[in-house]
Parts: structure tokens; sequence; C-alpha cells
């Protein structure tokens, strides 16, 4: 995926979770997001990593590593080839908690690029249908524009001058990002906030949520929304697990998908 090398660094230490041989356990070491994922591509490329629900549209879809980091390579072309992102810039994921939302956050991570909440403060704004007025409203330099519909479709209808349709626009970038300047452990990623403090965070919130190496976190959070993304997908990628990301939770349905999707823990939105 990357043009630079990086050695799968990983140690066994003694924890009292996870196992590797007599009592220890695989420790990551990575310090940049894209090393994460690199990492997992390592060890088990074949596993499902993300795993979604829309509980309103009946809607199920699961991407092993190995998917989910070719959909990361396809949108890191389009942001950096096609849109002119720079290391650094600004963008901002105006999404539900959804699938692409978890592949757009990696991807600007893979760019060296950074997250900011605010779209008025974007060089990129990325949205859904129910906040394309919004992104459009922030005069960003450009504006990308999910139709969220499955497996990433196309808009059923024309959008604004300017605009441009994710759906449209990835399948024909290269499955393959070559990072010209990746990131270092040291570079802004969520705001002003580093890769390496940021998976700090994740392994605290992997640590606080008793998340075990392999772990199956079900949660409703968005990785479109920074603390969303750190207490999600990075805590379950920080202990090499995996998430199950629900849309329009159906709470009568959560103890039956805990059982069906092997789900050791559980973490929801508060209120």
């Amino acid at each position: 995926m990357y043009a630079w090398a990086w050695v799968d660094l990983r140690v066994c230490r003694r924890r009292r979770t996870g196992s590797c041989g007599l009592g220890l356990a695989v420790v990551s070491l990575a310090r940049t997001v894209p090393q994460l994922l690199t990492e997992q591509l390592a060890t088990d490329p074949t596993r499902p990593l993300v795993t979604y629900y829309d509980d309103a549209a009946g809607e199920r879809i699961e991407l092993s590593v190995v998917s989910f980091e070719n959909a990361v390579a396809k949108t890191a072309n389009l942001l950096h080839g096609e849109l002119g992102a720079d290391p650094g810039d600004r963008v901002a994921l105006l999404l539900p908690p959804h699938w692409q939302g978890a592949v757009w956050a990696v991807a600007v991570a893979c760019c060296a690029g950074r997250l900011v909440a605010d779209p008025s403060e974007a060089e990129v704004v990325v949205c859904g249908p129910d906040t394309l007025d919004e992104a459009v409203a922030a005069g960003a330099r450009e504006v990308v524009a999910m139709a969220l519909r499955p497996l990433g479709g196309a808009f059923p209808t024309p959008l604004p001058a300017g605009v441009l349709d994710h759906g449209v626009e990835v399948p024909a970038q290269s499955d393959r990002f070559l990072a010209i300047d990746p990131p270092t452990p040291e570079t802004p990623f969520l705001a002003d906030e580093s890769h390496g403090a940021v998976l700090d965070r994740a392994r605290d919130s992997a640590h606080d949520l008793g998340l075990a190496d392999g772990g199956r976190l079900m949660t409703d959070l968005s990785p479109a929304d920074p603390d969303g993304l750190v207490d999600g997908l990075l805590a379950a990628l920080a202990s090499s697990g995996s998430v199950v990301l629900v849309r329009n939770l159906d709470p009568a349905a959560v103890a039956k998908r805990a059982e069906q999707e092997q789900v050791t823990t559980t973490r929801w939105q508060r209120g």
C-alpha cells in the first residue's frame, strides 16, 4: 500500500489479557495510523475488520482487513491525487456512523492530513445526503458527496456544480497508495493531536473497555467523529481486534447480534 517500508514491530510482553505463549500477549508498537493498519495486514489480512449494520435499512456489510485497506488506498489516491490534498491539509467528515466514514478517516491519516470537526476550517469536506447543503455552504476548496448506498454506489440524482460524487470517482482509483510523505508519530492527525498521541489514547480506551487482544467491539460511535474514531475503530485496531459498527441502532437487536457476531465488548453513545 505504501512506497515506504515499515518493519512489523511487535513484541511479546507480560500482560493479564490475551496470550502469546505462556502468559504473554502480542502488543502493537505502531506509532502512526497507517502503521497500525499495515500491522493488521501482516498478521491476518482475511479476518473481518469492520462489520457494518444499518438497522433502519436492514443493511449488513463486512470488510476484511485487506478489503478495508483496498478501500482506504482508493480513497487516499482520490484525496491526494485528484483533490490535491497535501500533508497538513484539513478534512472535515460530515458523515453518520458508517463504514465509509472509517475508510475516509484512515485515508486522511495515510495522506498525513488532519481531521477537523468544523467544515469551515477544512480544505476538503466530505458529506452524506443529509449534510450536502452544510458541506457546500462551508466554502471548502473541495466537496465530496457520498450517497452512502450499499457498496459505495453513486448518487441517484445530480449534485451541485463543483461537488464530486464519491461513488463515481473512487472506483477508478488504484487500490495501492504510494505515500510520498507519510506521517510520523509527531504528525498532527486529529486537529493538532499527533498520530502518536492519538494511538496512545486509543490503547488507553481499549484498556478501559477491557477490550482484549483480538476482541470484537460493537458500537454506534461514528468514526467520522474524532472521539468516536479513537474510542471505536482505533481502539479495536490497537488491540488487534475488530469493530461491529451500528447505525440507527435498534436496541432490541443488540443481544442476538452480539451472539451472532461474537462480540466481546460494547460501547454506545451517551444519551
